[in-house]
């Protein structure tokens, strides 16, 4: 590096983000994370021997996932190289893949390739790094937002090692915070800034465990606040408010968040729990979620949740539905969260459920098993002829309407795949078919 390169670096060095410039050089200095980097732990072991392999870090935004990359940087041996998924293309790729082939041949040291958002490769970018993983060409640190299950080929996945980060502690969170203001070196020392504990406790609650989106908002903080009569910059609780004025919500409409979030809603409402159920519904709609997406939940939760139970929660959410398409937000999420209520406090049956995935399975085991001939079309020509309908009782005639006679397939006689639970209307729907069954075996043993 020459001395232009080197004050060109250093000059973008100051100008950069006061979450850039905080990131941690040396293991010692992270802050959180210590499921995964505590002194016991293999990820922290492996990058103090320099024995790493390929990993995988997944972790929402701001819990440090570049930031371990980074420490690894200066602390190993071998080649750093980094790209990002989102700019990065297969010429690039291939680019690095012949200089870490290079390295290996002529110094004997292999090349760490540290590639951010991974996610964003398509299946073919990520198939190109399999065989270069496979032969230690390359050591792979690959980080993700999302679930790395469902966006990351299984074949790297079996190579790699995943490390899960969570979201920062609040007191991590407000450890960085001090470090943001009053470190002279990296961070906004030299504005002769303080910040009080109120507003420590605040940024720390409402950044939702993304050191970035703290940090970003100490940082606006001392910069746009004029000093006071001391000649201090002082960011008290009411600074902080103007600076970060609305909670960070963990909600990517198509990410793992959204799902875990969406799961968490369903699964509350079939365990009957208002409560829960409108708290995932206000988190929902807090972050955007489209409303239509879940009114759809609610019908999928009252048909197979509810059922015959209550059929009254299928028709509640249906109109719930056709509402909020109508009226829209702000009122949607009234409407909105009466169907949760009633379908989460509805008695509970997945007894129609059940019937129809137990009968499918009867129907791909079974295969084409013939109609009954008496339940047989006759409506045609020829039909009697050919012995169709012939037998057949219709059910009107007899008391009841009911009248007992083969329905399934004669080779399925006697299964039974809807069984109606003894919840809400359901165990009147149990009592309904039992008494007209007693009573016309009854007519047809007098």
């Amino acid at each position: 590096m020459d001395l232009f390169e080197y004050m060109r670096n250093t000059a973008k060095e100051k100008e950069s983000p006061l979450a850039s410039r905080m990131r941690p050089a040396t293991l010692d200095e992270v802050v959180g994370q210590s499921h995964i980097i505590g002194k016991d732990k293999l990820l922290y072991r492996a990058i103090k021997a320099d024995k790493l392999s390929s990993i995988l870090f997944y972790g929402p935004p701001g819990t440090g996932k570049t930031t371990l990359a980074k420490v690894i940087a200066n602390t190993t041996s071998a080649e750093f190289t980094q790209i990002n998924a989102t700019v990065a293309g297969k010429k690039d790729m291939e680019e690095v893949i012949q200089k870490a082939k290079d390295t290996l041949a002529m110094y004997a040291r292999r090349t760490i390739l540290f590639i951010d958002e991974i996610h964003r490769f398509n299946k073919g970018q990520q198939d190109y790094l399999l065989p270069f993983v496979e032969d230690g060409t390359i050591i792979l640190i690959g980080a993700t937002t999302e679930n790395p299950y469902f966006e990351v080929n299984g074949a790297l996945i079996s190579r790699s090692v995943i490390f899960e980060l969570k979201p920062l502690e609040r007191e991590d969170i407000k450890t960085l915070l001090r470090r943001a203001v009053y470190d002279s070196e990296k961070g906004m020392g030299s504005f002769d800034a303080d910040i009080s504990e109120d507003a420590l406790d605040f940024l720390a609650d409402l950044s939702g465990g993304d050191a970035r989106h703290a940090l970003n908002a100490v940082e606006l903080g001392i910069m746009t606040t004029e000093r006071s009569a001391d000649g201090k910059i002082h960011i008290d609780i009411g600074v902080a408010q103007e600076c970060i004025q609305k909670r960070r919500v963990l909600y990517d409409k198509n990410g793992d968040s959204h799902y875990d979030t969406i799961s968490a809603f369903i699964k509350s409402m079939r365990g009957s729990d208002p409560d829960a159920a409108v708290y995932y519904l206000a988190k929902m709609l807090y972050a955007g979620e489209d409303v239509k997406f879940i009114a759809r939940r609610i019908m999928i939760c009252a048909s197979e949740d509810v059922g015959n139970a209550d059929p009254q929660a299928l028709s509640v959410a249906v109109s719930a539905s056709l509402a909020v398409e109508r009226i829209g937000m702000p009122e949607a999420q009234i409407i909105l969260s009466q169907a949760a209520v009633y379908v989460a406090c509805a008695p509970k049956s997945n007894a129609a459920c059940n019937a129809i995935f137990a009968a499918g399975e009867e129907v791909k085991k079974s295969g084409n098993l013939p109609v009954p001939v008496h339940l047989q079309d006759s409506h045609y020509k020829g039909a009697a002829k050919l012995g169709r309908g012939t037998g057949y009782k219709y059910a009107h005639d007899y008391p009841n309407h009911y009248v007992e006679q083969q329905y399934l397939p004669y080779e399925l006689k006697g299964e039974t795949y809807y069984e109606p639970s003894w919840n809400g209307y359901e165990a009147k729907i149990r009592e309904h078919m039992k008494r007209i069954k007693e009573e016309a075996k009854k007519m047809q043993d007098c």
